[in-house]
């Protein structure tokens, strides 16, 4: 395996409660990583320490042998991290080219070039939305609104590639497409770190998977199926039956 992002004996807590315990984990350059677990239980912790959000951890952090904290916004690394949290309103009904065309402030300098629109396009053609172009941002879709979000982020081009959450509040339809679109990204080569709720939709679309359950990340890609189900159980407390969709299992709650 070929880690762009190792972690080693990280830790963190807010105040004396404790979120994470410990963990060491490598990341493949690539794939798709989805972490799972339940509300509360650290992922978007996790997320925000990676993505540089949150600095006070104990342990190491490493991007392209590069420790976290050394990388400040706006330097010059030799991997590019684009990502995008889980919440996200405006109240300005800007266009659609000029929301994802902020995302190309930091190559521009707030006066964009003809190149920068230009990447504009290329990326709502890319995921056939070019027809949203000149709709106000606001009056879309939850489902539109985060695959513009998502081209926000990929007029960046960046190396990694962090989401927390990308299906939330959406409609199992936008789910699927917004999971394809992440998909064909990792296919070309961009690594794709993803917090997720559904272990099933993980299974689906996802490389390498990791559970995080009492303040630690379990590693589940290689476990049997049996073994598997006993830890989802145990992680989300509720009794599963495992079923198979095109040879990926998957697991639904067992109702008495």
């Amino acid at each position: 395996m070929n880690p762009i992002i190792s972690i080693e004996q990280l830790s963190f807590a807010y105040g004396k409660d404790t979120i994470l315990n410990s963990i060491n984990v490598a990341f493949p350059k690539g794939k798709l990583s989805v972490i799972l677990g339940r509300n509360g239980s650290g992922k978007s912790t996790l997320f925000k320490i990676i993505a540089g959000l949150e600095k006070n951890y104990h342990g190491q952090v490493w991007i392209d042998k590069k420790e976290r904290r050394k990388i400040k916004i706006g330097t010059t690394s030799s991997v590019r991290v684009g990502f995008l949290t889980q919440f996200h309103q405006t109240t300005f009904p800007f266009k659609v080219s000029d929301v994802i065309l902020t995302g190309r402030a930091a190559f521009s300098r707030f006066s964009p070039k003809p190149s920068d629109y230009q990447e504009v396009e290329n990326i709502l053609q890319k995921f056939n939305l070019i027809h949203l172009k000149d709709k106000p941002y606001t009056s879309l879709s939850g489902g539109e609104r985060q695959l513009v979000l998502l081209c926000r982020i990929l007029v960046q081009k960046p190396d990694v590639l962090m989401l927390d959450e990308p299906t939330n509040h959406l409609d199992l339809h936008y789910q699927v497409v917004v999971l394809q679109a992440i998909r064909q990204l990792v296919n070309e080569g961009t690594t794709v770190l993803c917090v997720m709720h559904d272990p099933n939709l993980a299974f689906l679309f996802g490389d390498e998977f990791f559970v995080i359950r009492h303040q630690e990340l379990v590693a589940v890609r290689s476990l049997e199926q049996d073994r598997l189900k006993q830890l989802l159980e145990e992680t989300y407390q509720i009794p599963l039956l495992a079923l198979e969709n095109q040879g990926t299992p998957i697991f639904t709650p067992q109702l008495k």
